[in-house]
């Protein structure tokens, strides 16, 4: 990375306004994820071939990781969950491109998926109590506590930009300083290192973002419970 990591490279301008190198990798990744999806859900079959196999193994996941923490049906977020998840993953993996920096490591792009996660929070507890439900929910436990919580709404997702773009830059610093004074081999397992960690700066944002949800969607003190087993005189007669 050069220059400072608070500013951006422009690559064009339309007219006065002005789009950087994050913004065009940014609706690369985006278009590279898309047609990959489009293409490889086309033809499912019932029996998975190698792609079909890995993409239903990465959506069980996604859902068991859901499910596990809110303890709700995981179909209504599953989308958002999976695409910050994928689009971290694969935009912290650009850094492995020569010539590219990941946009993860630009204040901007971590700003604007830390903002999707605030509106995905009230958004989901909305629907799930209701405006008054939901807005009840930062008098919880007194009235007191009003503006703390409303203040920790803002200060988690500014920890959720924060960690990402910290995390991110870092990792592509030291790999970018080693290489200037190494050579070109050295950095290798730095960059394998780099790898590991893309994968989980993915994870630890898509499950923060889902405990957020979590926390957003069950302030209503109802939570998803397993149907309760029938009782042994509803059993009786049925062998």
């Amino acid at each position: 990375m050069n220059g400072s990591p608070l500013t951006a490279e422009v690559a064009f301008t339309i007219g006065p306004v002005a789009v950087t190198m994050p913004v065009v990798i940014t609706w690369g990744i985006m278009a590279v994820l898309f047609v990959f999806s489009v293409f490889s859900t086309r033809r499912l079959a019932v029996i998975a071939g190698p792609v079909q196999t890995v993409l239903e193994l990465l959506v069980t996941t996604i859902d068991a990781q859901i499910e596990a923490t809110i303890q709700r049906n995981p179909a209504p977020y599953r989308m958002l969950i999976g695409s910050l998840f994928l689009f971290i993953l694969v935009a912290s993996w650009t850094s492995l491109i020569p010539g590219l920096e990941p946009p993860t490591a630009t204040l901007e792009t971590d700003a604007a998926l830390a903002s999707v996660v605030f509106l995905a929070t009230i958004y989901f507890g909305i629907r799930s109590n209701g405006v008054r439900g939901y807005l009840k929910t930062f008098a919880d436990p007194s009235w007191v506590m009003i503006p703390l919580n409303l203040v920790e709404q803002i200060t988690r997702t500014f920890s959720l930009m924060v960690r990402l773009f910290g995390n991110v830059m870092s990792g592509v610093f030291v790999v970018g300083i080693v290489l200037s004074l190494a050579g070109l081999l050295v950095p290798i397992p730095l960059m394998a290192l780099d790898l590991l960690t893309g994968a989980v700066q993915a994870y630890i944002f898509a499950v923060l973002a889902t405990v957020f949800i979590g926390a957003a969607i069950a302030e209503n003190g109802t939570k998803h419970r397993p149907p309760a087993p029938p009782a042994p005189s509803e059993t009786k007669g049925t062998n």
